[in-house]
């Protein structure tokens, strides 16, 4: 699995900046990660120690309503560099390097971004449902629970404003604490850890879900603060990712490790999988698929994923038992028995090795 970025990324087009850019961080003794535009510089951009957007992205960039985040530059020659001043700001650029000015001045900010502390531990895993209905938030619960009952410090975050909500999947809609929209409220510059001490919890198991009458889209920023504190701050973050991808949607999908898309063993299902599948891998570094059972048509997991194009991450098979504990309030897999207790440790297991 693929590791979250740890060079600077530089955003831009323009040759002749990018070469300047590019010369002033080896002589800081670092790379850098660089993306022509927007779209490509979703993936590095929330764990990069440093942002440099170049003059001639600036538009591009607040257009694209890329999260505002700490170490963010704007960088440009005279004369391009002016149109970019006044977009600094809604930006949220910390500040405005004139090239070849502010040459001393950059080469120090690579070399601070060089000396950064190395990612932290915390692993990401999201999940997605191929259809509506697939299981996605039950089998992100169930991961939740099973990483608690195997030591690791758990954040499961409900990332689908529409959807039904993690709370009821847990049981926990009566329990106390802060949901996204004391979030979104809070703005960029709270004290993310503050806040995530604030959120329902039992035990190892944190959750962020979204309140029973607002249910808001999730500030862009928002999303990038949470995803830089659930890596500091917890071993394992579970993100339950709506199909239909909004701007933090797409935040969380690009910070995740990796992403499992779960899909019922259906010729329509995996027709729909397909459409999903195609837009998450321009988001996500690394996908797979879960096939739920059962298969009225006697399609096989591995003739599905193969169809997809994607790794067969598992398969689950039809569990009563499960169904019946959901409607009274117990959490997926809290026995640790049955196939999806068994699907969760084998899932956990191949993502915590590949730490």
């Amino acid at each position: 699995m693929s590791a979250p970025a740890t060079l600077p990324l530089v955003v831009t087009a323009d040759p002749d900046l990018l070469d300047d850019l590019v010369r002033l961080a080896a002589a800081a003794g670092t790379e850098v990660d660089v993306a022509a535009d927007p779209p490509a510089a979703r993936r590095s951009y929330p764990g990069a120690p440093l942002v440099m957007i170049g003059a001639d992205q600036a538009a591009a960039c607040l257009r694209a309503r890329l999260p505002r985040r700490p170490r963010m530059v704007v960088a440009g020659h005279e004369p391009v560099i002016h149109a970019a001043w006044q977009l600094a700001e809604p930006l949220g650029a910390e500040h405005v390097a004139v090239l070849p000015a502010a040459e001393p001045w950059l080469v120090e900010q690579f070399a601070a971004a060089a000396r950064s502390d190395p990612p932290p531990a915390g692993r990401i895993l999201a999940v997605l449902g191929g259809r509506g209905g697939a299981g996605a938030s039950t089998l992100a619960g169930g991961l939740a629970v099973t990483a608690v009952h195997e030591g690791l410090r758990t954040l499961l975050l409900d990332a689908d404003p529409l959807g039904g909500g993690l709370d009821l999947v847990l049981g926990w809609e009566s329990e106390q604490g802060l949901r996204w929209p004391a979030l979104a409220e809070a703005g960029p510059h709270a004290d993310p850890s503050a806040l995530l001490k604030a959120l329902p919890n039992r035990g190892d198991l944190v959750l962020l879900s979204f309140s029973r009458d607002n249910l808001p889209a999730i500030p862009p920023e928002a999303m990038a603060v949470t995803m830089r504190t659930a890596r500091e701050n917890r071993d394992l973050t579970v993100i339950d990712v709506p199909r239909h991808l909004d701007d933090a949607a797409a935040i969380a999908l690009a910070s995740a490790d990796h992403t499992i898309m779960i899909v019922p063993a259906e010729l329509r299902a995996t027709a729909s999988a397909a459409r999903v599948a195609a837009v998450a891998k321009l988001h996500c570094p690394q996908l797979s698929v879960v096939v739920r059972g059962p298969a009225p048509g006697r399609l096989r997991a591995r003739e599905i994923a193969r169809s997809l194009g994607l790794p067969l991450a598992g398969s689950l098979r039809p569990e009563q038992a499960l169904c019946q504990g959901l409607e009274q309030g117990e959490p997926p897999a809290a026995g640790g028995k049955g196939p999806m207790a068994d699907l969760c440790r084998e899932l956990l297991a191949r993502l915590t090795s590949a730490a």
